[in-house]
């Protein structure tokens, strides 16, 4: 009889009990905004948001309520505005594009690599049609950080990195979110920590710092945060700055910080499971497995593979002869989007022209989420059912 998967690709594992008497102790003490505090406390947001800068190594740090807010707010206190054009990755997710239109601004799609990254020849043959790239880093994957910087600096391009999938990775040591201008991250259920929905901004930029808290709606109490620039970066734009309340609460900032301590060793984790799957998938007739530079620090919590050249509804029979036997695939290749994947065309409120490079790429993309609560056993399980449907599939085309 043919091996079955029955564990879950969506049970997350439970918060840390640090964390949990953490947040009981801010539902007793009533105080779950972050402006309001006991003579001599300090806010959990406050606290976080100054040991994720130290963490990654970042002046300043906001947290707000989502990882899309983070992009958005980023977007607009670079000075992106209504009308305005923005590069970003074919190869993304909906809130990335989301983002740009919650301001206004409009798409320019950049084609991805087999790689699954930004395409660098065609960032730089767009790199005159905006000064702004909301850079996504999809599914975890890292672009050559140190190429894509030179092109955009020669070229007067701010970058604003979307690390909802890389909190915790880093290209050449460098921590996945510094080496652009803004750095933006999630702590979604399905992301590295979890808080249900929740967001960090990091940026080295005054101004762009002093900007997002007025957006995410300080009023007038910028000087709580002690992880923003000084009192002086705010003269002129605690005025001219609108309120966009989406802070971040005292109770998620509560679950957050004990989560982003262990953070090191939950990467280990994903990558422990990650491997072997990728072990278990290599040498499939018909799959290509994406290899990953050495300058990459991964953080393996989901893992993609290619189905080249693959026709529509061979793809399909692959997905479902994996779900018939527990192993949930999705993929980037169909008309239509399903749960949360999408692609470029899928957006009809973004007039984008075709990209038949991107296409090809995109008609191959098989992903599947790696959650902690896999064991090792049971990611080497999946990899054989993976390997065998794709075979049986691909011997029988």
């Amino acid at each position: 009889m043919s091996e079955v998967f029955t564990g879950s690709f969506t049970q997350q594992e439970p918060i840390p009990e640090e964390g949990i008497e953490a947040a009981v102790a801010v539902m007793r003490s009533g105080r779950l905004h972050r402006y309001n505090t006991a003579p001599g406390e300090l806010a959990e947001t406050v606290l976080l948001e100054q040991e994720f800068a130290e963490q990654v190594g970042a002046k300043y740090c906001l947290a707000v309520a989502s990882g899309g807010y983070a992009m958005s707010t980023a977007l607009r206190a670079v000075g992106v505005k209504s009308g305005d054009r923005v590069l970003t990755n074919a190869f993304t997710l909906a809130p990335v594009p989301g983002a740009i239109a919650a301001v206004g601004a409009v798409p320019v799609f950049v084609d991805v690599t087999e790689n699954l990254v930004i395409d660098l020849e065609d960032l730089r043959a767009k790199a005159d049609q905006s000064d702004v790239l909301l850079l996504s880093h999809m599914r975890g994957h890292l672009a050559d950080m140190d190429a894509l910087m030179a092109i955009c600096d020669a070229a007067g391009v701010g970058v604003i990195e979307d690390c909802a999938h890389t909190m915790g990775a880093a290209w050449n040591g460098v921590p996945s979110g510094t080496q652009g201008r803004v750095g933006c991250y999630s702590c979604q259920t399905y992301k590295h920590v979890n808080s249900g929905e929740g967001g960090l901004l990091v940026t080295d930029d005054p101004e762009v710092a002093a900007r997002a808290i007025m957006l995410s709606g300080s009023y007038m109490m910028y000087e709580k945060h002690l992880a923003g620039p000084p009192k002086d970066a705010f003269e002129t734009i605690r005025y001219e700055t609108p309120n966009i309340s989406g802070r971040m609460d005292n109770l998620r900032a509560a679950i957050l910080r004990p989560q982003l301590r262990d953070l090191d060793a939950q990467c280990a984790r994903w990558n422990e499971r990650y491997f072997e799957i990728e072990k278990g998938l290599r040498d499939t007739p018909g799959l290509t497995v994406i290899e990953r530079p050495e300058q990459e620090t991964i953080v393996g919590s989901s893992i993609q593979f290619l189905l080249k050249g693959w026709q529509a509804d061979a793809v399909g029979e692959v997905l479902a002869r994996c779900l018939k036997r527990g192993v949930e695939l999705k993929w980037f290749g169909g008309a239509e989007p399903v749960g949360f994947t999408s692609r470029y065309d899928s957006w009809r409120y973004v007039d984008a022209p075709v990209l038949p490079e991107s296409d090809k790429i995109l008609a191959g993309i098989v992903d599947m989420r790696v959650p902690l609560t896999f064991s090792l056993k049971d990611c080497a399980l999946i990899a054989r059912i993976i390997k065998a449907e794709v075979g049986a599939v691909y011997q029988a085309g």
